[in-house]
């Protein structure tokens, strides 16, 4: 699969079956459509192709607006390209780009730069300048440009727009099994390894601290996680804590990992966590050794919860 920068990078000789939205999570219901994208395409002898646009149009239109998404670009690469896409094109949404007409959005966009020969879109989609454009406007354009537009059905969309609702809700409750769920995979975050406080070595747990660079990253709920990751190479399990060290008076939230596995080094290395279990909530100790007996017990919990995934 190749990722495009912009739609002016579209190469392909071949024409396209496209569709079009910010498929955040990509979860099971985003999963089927592409499926039916990649399916279609090939019954076709096309290429298919997922548009997307990034900053989020929300990010750039509502100025106020602190959306949080499921997924980085490069969590929705991975995930889009085991499906089997063709390409994932991704447009830099500014406001200039939102002031094309829903004409030459179409003629200049989807048909002279993407080849659109087959267009799968919700029944709902709205594009153009204000969004003032709708479906029968799209399969008005299919007619005079040359492209057949399908249609997904309300219920599938429902199903879809009902799981990405759901699994937001879950993360923000640091319900990881409910957001597991919905997305069919585990979440995750990724990020670089930057140096802490070193407090964990101090009383046994030497932890690596992820630093998230997207600012937009959606992290779950301040907590106790069990997290799977690999570590040169290797499968190895963790327990992540999200949030403030409260214990010695923190106030800054970071994502702390103690592998159970391993003590390499992981300074400066790039790493991307995969959440599996919720153990418990944050909470303050009395002191460091009541901290060190609750990691203790964290500890006993993941073992036995990794031993039945065996």
């Amino acid at each position: 699969m190749e990722q495009l920068a912009t739609t002016a990078e579209f190469k392909s000789n071949t024409q396209s079956v496209i569709t079009i939205g910010t498929f955040d999570g990509v979860h099971v219901g985003h999963r089927a459509i592409v499926q039916r994208l990649v399916g279609s395409a090939k019954e076709l002898g096309l290429v298919s192709v997922v548009l997307t646009f990034f900053p989020h149009p929300r990010m750039v239109l509502q100025k106020n607006s602190d959306i949080k998404l499921i997924n980085t670009l490069s969590e929705k690469k991975q995930l889009l390209e085991d499906i089997g896409l063709d390409y994932f094109v991704v447009e830099p949404f500014t406001y200039e780009f939102s002031r094309l007409t829903a004409l030459e959005y179409v003629r200049d966009v989807l048909v002279t730069q993407l080849k659109a020969k087959k267009i799968i879109i919700g029944y709902d989609h709205r594009f153009g300048r204000n969004r003032n454009a709708d479906i029968q406007d799209l399969k008005k354009y299919g007619v005079e440009f040359g492209f057949e537009v399908e249609e997904i059905s309300a219920q599938q969309l429902d199903e879809v727009s009902v799981s990405s609702t759901k699994i937001r809700k879950a993360l923000a409750a640091g319900d990881i099994t409910t957001a597991n769920t919905y997305l069919g995979y585990p979440y995750t975050i990724e990020g670089t390894v930057t140096k802490g406080k070193a407090l964990g070595r101090t009383i046994g747990y030497p932890t690596a601290n992820l630093h998230v660079p997207q600012t937009y990253k959606l992290i779950p709920k301040n907590g106790v996680y069990i997290v799977k990751a690999m570590v040169n190479n290797t499968l190895t399990y963790g327990i992540t804590s999200i949030g403030t060290n409260p214990t010695v008076g923190g106030t800054k939230k970071s994502i702390e990992t103690f592998f159970l596995d391993t003590n390499t080094d992981l300074y400066g290395k790039e790493l991307q966590l995969h959440f599996l279990q919720h153990i418990r909530e944050e909470a303050t100790f009395k002191n460091l050794e009541s901290l060190k007996k609750a990691i203790q017990k964290d500890e006993g919990f993941a073992k036995d919860y990794i031993q039945g995934l065996a």
